[in-house]
């Protein structure tokens, strides 16, 4: 057994490498510092498109074999990232790949879209019980750009969240716990614009035929939005690593990366984010733990051991 250290952090995400794209820097910087980086990914990514010709087959109208594949991917990043701790929501391959809002898939038997909230809800609070964080990160309630994955597991987290501080709910899945702080994933339009500026005089030398847009980047909001800023510029080569491992979705070019449109984005290691819940400390804050009391130490309730809802992405590479 072991005990749970001073700092927690969980983050929930839709399909592997929306994490590293996101939250690589911030993961690896609190991972190297000592904390406890939970991942809980929602759904395989069944539903994406394929980058390497070579690996084309694996898509969904193919041979359908693309989740399984990027269980093996994540587990690569989450090494990058030095990230021990990542369960897959329910299990790997319990809840499929939604696709685009509006497609057939969203209703598919088993889409993450179609899922019953407090059902997929109730493995999250299991999660958040064992582990125990004070802080959470997940998407705002558009998922930051309407993917319907996206906004289940907003609304998954957020459910979750206060499930698992209810006394009353589900006491098979450990005692209660309220997390202190909720954060959302942002962008200011001005790191994103100036991101663009510079994307565009860069674009030339890069093997990408055409840039994205500031409109193209998940979460982007006004300047003033931004409650917290997480500089990961030390842990860049990490969040690159692990956003490379991601092959099939992405292809990274030094500070720049494409997805399957082949449309160059900038590869930002200072990240952003909205506190939803609890009080900033600072403006802006410059950790996410800001303003939390030191933890009480562990009680014999509180050790952990293996994760036991859904397994790290190495047991379920190997599972496959």
């Amino acid at each position: 057994m072991m005990e749970l250290p001073a700092r927690r952090l969980l983050l929930v995400h839709a399909h592997p490498d929306d994490e590293s794209i996101t939250n690589g820097a911030t993961m690896a910087k609190y991972a190297a510092e000592g904390a406890r980086v939970t991942l809980v990914t929602c759904t395989l990514g069944e539903e994406g498109e394929v980058i390497p010709p070579d690996l084309a087959r694996l898509t969904a109208d193919r041979e359908d074999a693309l989740g399984a594949h990027r269980v093996g991917e994540l587990a690569a990043a989450m090494k990058a990232l030095g990230v021990h701790d990542h369960r897959f929501l329910g299990g790997p391959g319990r809840y499929r790949d939604s696709g685009m809002m509006g497609l057939p898939q969203n209703r598919r038997e088993g889409s993450f879209w179609s899922a019953d909230l407090d059902e997929a809800a109730a493995h999250l609070v299991e999660v958040i019980r064992e582990v125990r964080p004070q802080v959470l990160v997940t998407y705002d309630p558009d998922g930051g750009y309407g993917h319907p994955d996206h906004i289940k597991a907003h609304r998954v987290a957020v459910r979750a969240a206060e499930l698992a501080a209810e006394r009353a709910y589900r006491r098979d899945l450990g005692e209660p716990h309220t997390i202190e702080k909720v954060y959302w994933n942002r962008v200011p339009r001005s790191v994103a614009e100036e991101g663009f500026a510079r994307l565009d005089r860069a674009l030339p030398d890069l093997p990408f035929p055409r840039a994205a847009s500031v409109d193209d980047v998940p979460g982007v909001v006004a300047d003033e939005r931004i409650t917290t800023v997480i500089d990961g510029s030390a842990h860049a080569d990490e969040k690159a690593a692990a956003m490379a491992a991601h092959a099939t979705q992405v292809d990274v070019s030094g500070a720049w990366f494409a997805l399957s449109n082949r449309l160059a984005q900038p590869l930002f290691a200072v990240e952003y984010f909205e506190l939803v819940r609890g009080t900033p400390v600072g403006t802006p804050e410059t950790d996410l733990f800001a303003g939390l009391a030191p933890a009480r130490p562990p009680r014999a309730a509180d050790t952990i051991g293996a994760p036991r809802a859904g397994g790290t992405a190495d047991e379920g590479a190997a599972a496959r």
